[in-house]
This record gives C-alpha cells, sequence and structure tokens, in this order.
C-alpha cells in the first residue's frame, strides 16, 4: 500500500508541475495573470484529483497482476492434476506398468512408426498356488518382485504393461531375433534370482514363462498377439521357467 501512495504522490506531484507550468505559459500569452489563487488551484486540483485517481488505477493494476498470477498458478495446478489423472488412467495401479489398454495402444503406435520388434508375453509360473497358500497381499508382494525384475531385464526405451492378473507385456521396440531371445532369457533369470521370502526364512521360488514373437512386416496386433500366447503356451507345456521366442506368425493363426 505505502509503494501504492509513494507511486500516486509522485504522479501528483507531476500532474501539479505540468498544471504550473501550462498556466505560467498558457494565462500570459492571453493577457491574463496567475495570482495566488490560480497558483492555489494548479497545486490543489492536481493533488485532489490526481492523486486519488492514480492511486486507486495502481491499487486495480495490483489486484489485477495478483489474479493473473493466480490464475497462471492454478492453471499450472491444474494441468499437473490433468497429468496425474491421465497417467493414473493409463498405468496399473499396483506396478506401475501401463494397463492392459494402454500398453495395446502404446504397441500400436510403435508399429506404425517401425515394423522392428519384438512382443514378449510373461506369465508368472504357479502364482495361484502363492495366493492359495500365503493370501493375496503375499501374492502381491511377488508381482511387485516380478515386475522389479522384469524392469531390470529390459532395455530403457522398451513398452511395459501388465496385461493381466499376474501377465505382463513387453514391446522391445526395434528388437531383432537375437537381441529378442537374450532380453528374454534375462527376464527370466533376473526373476530366478528372486529371493521371496514372506514368512519364515523360507524361500519361495519365482519365476516366469516368456512367450515372444518378432515382428513381421504388417503383422497386427492380434497377429502378434497370438505369435507370443502360442510360444507362451509351448513354454508352458516345456516344464515353465521357460523363454520361447520365436518367428513366424503363419504357424499362430
Amino acid at each position: 500500500m505505502v509503494r501504492i501512495l509513494v507511486r500516486s504522490g509522485l504522479v501528483a506531484l507531476a500532474s501539479v508541475a505540468a498544471s504550473l507550468i501550462l498556466a505560467l505559459t498558457v494565462v500570459p500569452a492571453m493577457g491574463g495573470v496567475v495570482d495566488g489563487n490560480a497558483f492555489m488551484m494548479c497545486v490543489i486540483c492536481p493533488l485532489l484529483i490526481a492523486w486519488p485517481a492514480s492511486a486507486y488505477t495502481f491499487r486495480q493494476n495490483e489486484r489485477l497482476t495478483v489474479a493473473h498470477r493466480e490464475l497462471a498458478r492454478t492453471h499450472a495446478q491444474l494441468a499437473a492434476a490433468h497429468r496425474r489423472l491421465e497417467d493414473k488412467a493409463s498405468h496399473d495401479d499396483m506396478t506401475g506398468m501401463l494397463n492392459r489398454e494402454s500398453f495395446f495402444a502404446s504397441l500400436d503406435n510403435s508399429r506404425r512408426e517401425t515394423d522392428r520388434g519384438a512382443l514378449l508375453i510373461i506369465d508368472a509360473d504357479h502364482f495361484k498356488a502363492i495366493n492359495d497358500d500365503f493370501g493375496h497381499l503375499t501374492g502381491d508382494e511377488a508381482l511387485l518382485l516380478i515386475a522389479a525384475a522384469i524392469r531390470r531385464g529390459v532395455r530403457s526405451g522398451d513398452i511395459l504393461g501388465r496385461i493381466g492378473g499376474e501377465e505382463f507385456g513387453a514391446f522391445l521396440v526395434g528388437a531383432t531375433e537375437a537381441e529378442a531371445r537374450h532380453i528374454a532369457e534375462r527376464i527370466r533369470r533376473e526373476v530366478e534370482l528372486v529371493r521371496f521370502r514372506p514368512v519364515d526364512e523360507r524361500t519361495i521360488p519365482l519365476t516366469v514363462s516368456i512367450g515372444g514373437t518378432i515382428c513381421g512386416s504388417g503383422a497386427t496386433v492380434s497377429e502378434l498377439m497370438r505369435g507370443a500366447d502360442r510360444r507362451l503356451y509351448e513354454a508352458k507345456n516345456g516344464g515353465r521357467n521357460l523363454a520361447i521366442v520365436e518367428s513366424g506368425l503363419a504357424a499362430a493363426a
């Protein structure tokens, strides 16, 4: 408030100076004389008019500035909240990975940019037994450990999603068949190395079966899923804790 009074006072003084200069210039030129009353009017009127008017103007400008800042802050908060909602809507609450819909949408978008890559489907072995023997909370702990192991096994640019209860998807962007096999085996090994001890000191083994297929030119997401599902079925029937990655979508149709 003090700053406003000072600024408006300076404006009033400038108005007084302008009024005096104008009176001392124009009135004599018109044959008049600037007497004491005229001089006082040249001083008092600007003070009575310019000072409160400029103070009001400065005050309103300050309020507008504060309002604009608050509006900008509110807009930034709304934008941040919107991003959080979008992120929450597209990610699995427990693992933080993409949910099923977002994973396949990202996979579809990536496929439009390049035909290269591989799709892996990763399924936890004997997971129902963990839920039945130790409860779903313990099962959730196991899933989090498996999800962390999967993250360690993939590369930074790969797309991860939780596509089922204990089933995960990984799209290895631009990966060749040899690279996809190496990454799938690395994921399998990372999970196998986890030491899960939910109760006492007994270690419960965690393993996954992985089925993968290499992206063929023009292959649809549905075709890739069928191919990866077929390899996963083979891994499960082969004794579990296996990673099978092959190309050839025709055999999966």
